[in-house]
């Protein structure tokens, strides 16, 4: 190398380790005792199996909340330190649809808005040309998984790291960008999601509130739970994909979209993408 030319080269960054919940630790501790304990007091044995089968009801319980923190981090609403204090994040899940998300991106260009779209990889590449186009226009793509599999939430860590690792080539590959968000299909998981998500730097991300588009086709009604109580940092989850038809004829979200951000607006807020407002996972303390 010339004199006094510094590398551009940079070492590898190290992954921290997994900020294992206590959760697990408390889990751990549960079937090591209710083990000890059936091995060494003569009939223990049904009240170990019962204490086992309780812990796993409640980590299947916290599972199943799609909010829920106790499993690992969970993004629910923008940080403190967002692009701007009077931000909120409007998010769109399981497209790119050809015959909704293209409506979508023309009002949200219309407000001057910005989202993020929870892109289903194999939709993204069948409608390449319209994922990038998401891209182009401002917005921002993130994992959502390769094909949103009914049981994504039974998968093991191999199982995780297939559809969730597929899925960030794939989007990286169409978009140019890495994604470092992921939401899990319909918001589901189990204990062993965590720990892959680590190691490919996502962040698990949920919503402060839903409209719901997915199992109610009344604009008004979709409308009132994204708006009740809206406030600064909010993260709004609408679809793109797979939402019920309003009496238009029209998937529910576009009926709903006008409003919202009309409401915004309102309001005083901007929007923002995660992109934007999320800083990566890795060295940003989980």
């Amino acid at each position: 190398m010339p004199s006094g030319l510094a590398s551009t080269d940079s070492p590898p960054r190290a992954t921290p380790r997994w900020p294992r919940p206590a959760v697990v630790d408390a889990s751990v501790g549960v079937h090591l005792c209710a083990g000890a304990a059936a091995f060494a007091l003569p009939g223990a044995e049904a009240w170990s199996l019962g204490a086992v089968a309780l812990n796993h009801a409640l980590l299947t319980g916290a599972g199943l909340l799609p909010r829920s923190a106790v499993l690992g981090p969970n993004v629910r609403r923008l940080p403190e330190g967002a692009v701007s204090a009077r931000s909120v994040a409007l998010t769109f899940d399981d497209g790119p649809d050809p015959e909704v998300t293209p409506h979508v991106l023309d009002l949200l260009d219309a407000a001057g808005a910005k989202a993020t779209f929870f892109c289903i990889a194999e939709e993204a590449r069948q409608h390449a040309a319209l994922t990038r186009e998401i891209v182009a226009r401002g917005h921002s793509v993130q994992n959502h998984s390769t094909s949103h599999r009914h049981h994504f939430s039974l998968l093991g860590p191999r199982g995780f790291a297939r559809e969730i690792g597929a899925a960030q080539a794939m989007v990286a590959d169409l978009t140019g960008v890495q994604p470092h968000c992921f939401r899990a299909p319909a918001g589901l998981r189990n204990p062993l999601l965590d720990p892959v998500l680590h190691r490919l730097d996502l962040h698990l991300v949920s919503w402060t509130r839903r409209g719901f588009d997915t199992v109610d086709g009344q604009p008004a009604r979709v409308l009132a739970r994204l708006t009740r109580g809206l406030a600064a940092r909010d993260i709004l989850l609408l679809h793109d994909g797979h939402g019920q038809l309003a009496a238009s004829g029209r998937a529910v979200a576009l009926d709903v979209l006008p409003a919202l951000l009309e409401r915004l607006k309102a309001a005083g807020l901007g929007t923002v993408t995660l992109a934007e407002a999320v800083p990566r996972r890795v060295g940003s303390g989980g």
